[in-house]
């Protein structure tokens, strides 16, 4: 009971993020975090890696233009990767519905596909420092056994990134 207490007031971090971030998302991209967290899922395993939801476009409210009232569905901007775009482009249909089965109404009635590069780059690797002084001595009687060069030098790459000081 103590613990009921307890929790009443907590709120998740997570909770408080999205309650900041959504409205800001909701502004200039017209979509949500629970979209972009949910969207492995919605897009499936066979597009889930090489794209990514970028804005919906929201038609202006027809009461707005003067014309007659009622609501029309967005279009949602997807960033793809090079030549899955294409594949996507098959699939438009089932992904427009998967969509609109997550907002639970016709919120998506197009898909506009934009080809740009989905992924961070991976950082390239830091070479290890070369190693100096006592560090360089232990490494080198470590290895005086092993008479196969190609063993010494992937041996020697390796213990100087094991033995090196670690960068801040």
């Amino acid at each position: 009971m103590n613990q009921a207490k307890a929790r009443k007031g907590v709120v998740q971090i997570s909770e408080v993020a999205n309650g900041l971030i959504d409205p800001v998302l909701a502004k200039r991209a017209g979509i949500n975090t629970m979209l972009l967290g949910s969207w492995d899922e919605i897009a499936g395993e066979e597009f889930a890696d090489c794209t990514r939801p970028e804005k919906i476009a929201w038609p202006r409210r027809a009461s707005e233009i003067g014309g007659e009232g009622g609501y029309q569905p967005g279009v949602l901007t997807i960033a793809c990767e090079g030549a899955r775009a294409l594949f996507l482009t098959h699939a438009q249909g089932e992904l427009i519905q998967r969509i609109n089965g997550f907002f639970g109404f016709y919120a998506i009635g197009q898909v506009r596909i934009v080809q740009k590069p989905v992924a961070a780059p991976p950082k390239p690797h830091r070479r290890p420092r070369l190693l100096v002084g006592e560090a360089a001595r232990r490494l080198e009687t470590m290895m005086e056994g092993i008479e196969s060069e190609a063993l010494k030098t992937a041996l020697k790459r390796l213990g100087t990134a094991v033995l090196s000081p670690r960068r801040k």
